[in-house]
């Protein structure tokens, strides 16, 4: 049985929020590690641009192994 598109969508969120949170809780024990301080609002806009680089990515592969996929119509 396929997935619906209502659990498609809801995969997709909980695999984004996911990896938010899990970039927040590595950046906040591993950034010291390196000598790097930052506040709590600096490691939540950290993990929204990575989180936004992390979709387009995604997005990206996704799209090319669709194309891989399907043969191109001639």
């Amino acid at each position: 049985m396929k997935q619906s598109r209502a659990m498609s969508l809801i995969e997709a969120i909980a695999n984004v929020a996911l990896g938010y949170v899990l970039a927040i809780v590595t950046q906040i024990m591993i950034f010291p590690i390196f000598g790097l301080q930052a506040t709590l609002t600096q490691n939540l806009k950290i993990g929204a641009i990575f989180t936004l680089v992390s979709i387009a990515r995604s997005f990206a592969l996704r799209r090319l192994f669709e194309a891989i996929r399907v043969p191109r119509a001639q």
